[in-house]
């Protein structure tokens, strides 16, 4: 069994160690609006979760990552599932997400009942990747 925890400025190295797609700024900003998530399992710090908010009204999720050791355990599964339980008692009726054409977390995304809406295709110089495919789910459904 997981435990999911909002994560807080101790956590920074581990975050940083998982994580390199922010700012110390930017990271402490959402720190402090409860949008980052230190994932443990077993007492251990395994994994991170964090979101915004698209549209200023849906929760998007833009990274879960976790420990090479500690993926493919249904660990994922566990902390998708009690993020949208969190997302539901916070009021919000679907939640979103999205990854890159080329990655295996569509397949993850899909099994979790999330359905295909869009994608976003960055052709511009040195902002180039691989079609991003976006996901959403009615937390209305569950």
């Amino acid at each position: 069994m997981i435990n999911m925890r909002y994560a807080n400025i101790s956590d920074l190295n581990f975050w940083f160690s998982l994580d390199k797609h922010l700012s110390k700024g930017e990271l402490e900003r959402k720190i402090l609006q409860k949008q980052c998530y230190i994932i443990e399992y077993d007492g251990k710090r395994v994994g991170v979760l964090r979101y915004n908010l698209f549209w200023d009204n849906i929760p998007f999720l833009n990274m879960i990552f976790f420990s090479p050791e500690y993926r493919a355990k249904g660990i994922g599964r566990q902390a998708m599932i009690a993020w949208e339980n969190e997302m539901k008692l916070l009021g919000y009726i679907a939640v979103m997400t999205s990854t890159n054409s080329d990655e295996q977390a569509q397949h993850f995304y899909r099994k979790l009942g999330y359905k295909d809406c869009g994608c976003l295709i960055l052709d511009i110089p040195k902002m180039e990747q691989p079609t991003e495919l976006f996901f959403i789910k009615s937390l209305l459904v569950n």
